[in-house]
């Protein structure tokens, strides 16, 4: 999609009232008209119960149609609604990625006896302890859902892993031992091997779980309308079966299915690596680039600008990178807690928006709202839970408004200069009066003279986001000297109504 937008619709600490499909449905004109082409919604099958965020899987199958975990509806409503909000999206054009939870299996329904290793935590394949009987909650037999569309039942022998032993009470990482059991190899190197991330480990090199998921893939796609993946802890799990699951889910679908992963890597080897190996099935989430914002936002004008695409899949990967400033993840209190101060976000959007590299996302957290936990003071002893309306919607709505109508053609970056810099979109033909000068400053006011292109020359350009109140006139080569206020963001295009 030219000029596509994917929005994350959620955040981790949404309430947990089983309204946000309704309230995705009632959204859907809106984020059309503000240029979103692809929603990504959160895992929607049931977790541990009614305030389980999604990654907790209990059941894959169970969309907010049985009683099982003490709740009918997921934390976000019912099937029914989720198929209403489905609908909706699409009447409006936009695409539903689903999130995608292959790795671990939470919240069983019994317990169940096998042998199993000890091994360190910050080293997988060193072995602690000798090998020994254990019991932990492998067992799911979902006798809310029955057979109903599957009847595959888990049990030790589908997982590679478990954190917990019944017997002693000890959380610990044990690697299940059976035959052909072992952690799986194309992982993350993390931790010697990063096969283990939580809960029960599934282990996709079963042949009976990779037939399963590849099922549930076609079935899921199959029953909702879904337009892909977005694919959880790839990182954690072998790209050997990611590879699979992608080629045959597409194989089997009747239309072209989007996929992108998630490898919380800032190692940009390590995610080139992944890609290579999945053979560019996936498209990848840029961290490398969420971490430079999340630097430049803490270093403010200590931070070299410059740096700002370094060592980015936005450089390297630019046809597989997906671009974003913050996600659920990387919010305050969520597990890989890395958030972007407020005041450099607005840089950030204006960034990934505005360059043509990239597929940006806009953050539920940053556009809506967001839950906040204060800090003690006189009047409350104790910290408050806050749930507050995100400052950047407005600036994010001018950035979305000028992907929309100016941000066409070719691309010339303006990595120049320690504290201010930016990018020129020259428009093309297909976009009358497209084209637009992008100019951002960690520090002081800053300006530039830019070359905008001599078929300019003697145009009006104007500030968008309103900053800036004297308009700027290209000259005879094609040059103007455009501005920007210090710690801020400017959008520079052609003034229609003075040109």
């Amino acid at each position: 999609m030219e000029n596509g937008v994917l929005f994350q619709y959620f955040e981790w600490n949404l309430p947990s009232d089983g309204q946000l499909w309704n309230q995705l449905a009632r959204d859907a004109e809106h984020l059309a008209a503000t240029g979103v082409t692809s929603v990504w919604i959160p895992p929607a099958y049931k977790g541990g119960g009614p305030d389980d965020v999604g990654y907790g899987v209990y059941d894959l199958y169970d969309f907010g149609e049985f009683d099982q975990k003490g709740t009918v509806r997921t934390k976000y409503g019912t099937r029914q609604e989720l198929e209403k909000a489905i609908a909706a999206l699409h009447d409006n054009g936009i695409q539903v990625i689903l999130d995608t939870v292959l790795d671990h299996r939470m919240n069983g329904d019994g317990t169940e006896r096998f042998e199993a290793q000890p091994v360190a935590a910050d080293n997988r394949l060193d072995n602690i302890g000798a090998p020994r009987q254990i019991e932990s909650y492998t067992e799911f037999t979902f006798p809310g859902r029955g057979d109903t569309y599957s009847d595959f039942k888990w049990h030790w022998h589908h997982f590679s892993g478990v954190d917990y032993d019944n017997l002693t009470g000890q959380n610990e990482i044990f690697r299940i031992i059976g035959p052909g059991k072992g952690w799986s190899q194309g992982v993350d190197k993390e931790n010697a091997n990063y096969d283990y991330l939580m809960g029960n480990d599934v282990d996709v090199n079963n042949p009976e779980v990779a037939d399963e998921l590849i099922k549930w893939g076609d079935w899921v796609i199959n029953t909702f309308g879904f337009d892909g993946f977005r694919m959880d802890a790839a990182k954690h799990i072998d790209n050997v079966f990611t590879r699979r699951f992608l080629e045959e889910t597409r194989h089997h679908a009747d239309r072209d299915l989007y996929a992108v992963s998630e490898y919380w890597s800032e190692d940009q080897g390590a995610l080139e690596g992944f890609l290579s190996a999945v053979d560019g099935a996936t498209d990848l989430f840029d961290v490398p680039l969420h971490f430079n914002f999340h630097e430049a936002s803490e270093k403010g004008e200590d931070y070299d600008m410059r740096r700002l695409l370094d060592n980015t899949l936005t450089i390297c990967s630019q046809q597989h990178a997906v671009t974003f400033v913050d996600n659920h993840d990387s919010q305050p209190g969520g597990s890989l807690a890395s958030e972007v101060k407020d005041w450099f976000k607005p840089l950030a959007y204006a960034l990934i928006l505005l360059m043509k590299e990239g597929y940006p996302v806009i953050f539920y957290g940053d556009y809506y709202s967001v839950t906040h936990t204060t800090e003690p003071d006189e009047e409350n002893d104790s910290p408050q839970t806050v749930r507050e309306a995100s400052p950047h919607r407005k600036i994010i709505d001018i950035l979305l408004e000028a992907r929309r109508r100016f941000a066409y053609g070719e691309e010339t970056r303006l990595l120049d200069h320690a504290s201010t810099v930016g990018l020129v979109r020259h428009g093309d033909a297909e976009h009358p009066g497209s084209g637009l000068v992008l100019l951002l400053s960690n520090g002081d006011d800053g300006t530039k003279k830019v070359c905008v292109g001599p078929e300019h020359a003697g145009e009006n350009w104007k500030e968008l986001t309103g900053s800036i109140c004297e308009n700027v006139i290209i000259d005879s080569d094609g040059y103007g000297e455009f501005s920007v206020k210090g710690r801020n963001l400017s959008v520079w295009v052609k003034d229609c109504d003075k040109t």
